[in-house]
């Protein structure tokens, strides 16, 4: 199961991009989201979100 980032909640700071071992984060426009066929479940970027705005879809 692949995680998403509200919206609402993130902040940009790109914390989790920089985490992502797997590089299926990134900055669209102006918000970060991730690329479900390239996450693994790692849950590296929810370790390091500030805000809890990444949870599982």
């Amino acid at each position: 199961m692949a995680y998403v980032i509200s919206k609402d909640d993130c902040i940009q700071c790109g914390a989790c991009e920089t985490e992502c071992p797997h590089g299926a984060i990134s900055l669209e426009g102006d918000f970060y989201v991730i690329d479900e066929t390239k996450c693994e479940d790692c849950a590296s970027c929810v370790d390091v979100c500030p805000t809890g705005s990444i949870s599982q879809k």
